[in-house]
């Protein structure tokens, strides 16, 4: 997959010889579902056509440059959300600087100046899509300007147990701690990035030496918790349990949650290395204990229940 930074006006570099293209348009703040849904017909139209299909997204997140919904933690953020289109077939990425000019970009210009020179063939949209200075375009709007140049799908909601999917009930999800569900909106387990790094080496004195995150971008945080976790590092996948939270056991002066995963099996040491942690599975809500005993006790149990989880799921994934 191409990817191709985009500011406006476009380029005059993209435009001479850019071949006609199915273009799906959209931030896709997670690659969830709904967003999949747009995607496949993209895609699928593009090879009903013999047209390479394209995505039309965002950077940074529109919500934050406007400052919507105190809208700084995200899914998916650039490279991960890349590497999700990528899987999906997706020929090429543009990715549109959003800029505090782009945003007063009417729904016209971005039509005449941005869709037009790109000689797009089709334009897959959501039913919620908007565009232009402060959303004033909407679907019905992108076909009026499309004028005949190009067609204009919209794509209807797509729902799950009878609700809308969609990235907010997704972070409503993860911030309450319900990993399943959010899982099954996204269509893959959630996913952090990071780099290891020193802790207090607390955990290596109780017997659950950990590995600490430091995540690497703005990611959405789920609820303090213990969480069955599977982590990628060295290109190796290995199963752990991960803490998420202010140790409350201990005084830590923490106000910000953090982030230790006991890998199972594993003894080297990996500090600095970047690791890719997915949340598999929630254990049980974080909670302040007795003495260090009674942690350790429970720890132990943690593990026996996130080892049965991973167990479990191997046996699904092999089945």
């Amino acid at each position: 997959m191409e990817t191709v930074q985009l500011s406006y006006p476009l380029p005059q570099a993209v435009r001479p010889d850019d071949s006609a293209k199915v273009l799906a348009i959209g931030d896709f703040d997670g690659v969830h579902l709904g967003h999949r849904e747009v995607i496949r017909k993209a895609v699928e139209r593009g090879a009903e056509l013999q047209l390479p299909a394209a995505i039309m997204t965002f950077h940074p997140h529109p919500r934050q440059v406007l400052g919507m919904d105190k809208y700084t933690k995200l899914l998916t953020p650039l490279a991960a959300k890349q590497e999700l289109l990528r899987q999906l077939q997706v020929d090429t990425t543009y990715v549109v600087d959003f800029s505090e000019s782009f945003m007063r970009v009417t729904p016209e210009q971005f039509v005449e100046h941005m869709l037009v020179p790109m000689k797009v063939s089709t334009v897959f949209v959501g039913f919620d899509f908007t565009f232009g200075y402060k959303g004033a375009g909407t679907p019905d709007t992108l076909c009026d300007l499309a004028k005949g140049r190009f067609a204009v799908e919209v794509v209807r909601p797509f729902h799950r147990n009878g609700e809308k999917v969609s990235s907010t009930l997704i972070r409503e999800c993860l911030l309450r701690g319900d990993i399943a569900e959010a899982n099954a909106l996204l269509a893959r387990p959630y996913r952090l990035e990071g780099t290891v790094v020193h802790g207090d080496g607390r955990g290596r004195t109780i017997g659950f030496p950990t590995a600490n995150l430091e995540v690497s971008q703005p990611y959405v945080i789920p609820a303090n918790g213990v969480y069955a976790v599977q982590v990628t590092v060295g290109g190796r996948k290995v199963g752990g349990v991960m803490n998420v939270g202010v140790k409350p056991t201990f005084v830590t002066g923490l106000t910000q949650p953090a982030l230790e995963a006991h890998l199972f099996d594993f003894h080297e040491t990996i500090y600095g290395e970047d690791v890719q942690v997915e949340l598999l599975a929630f254990i049980r809500e974080e909670r302040r204990f007795a003495s260090v005993q009674e942690l350790i006790s429970q720890i132990g149990q943690d593990a026996d229940q996130a080892r049965s989880i991973l167990a479990a799921r191997k046996t699904i994934q092999n089945s």
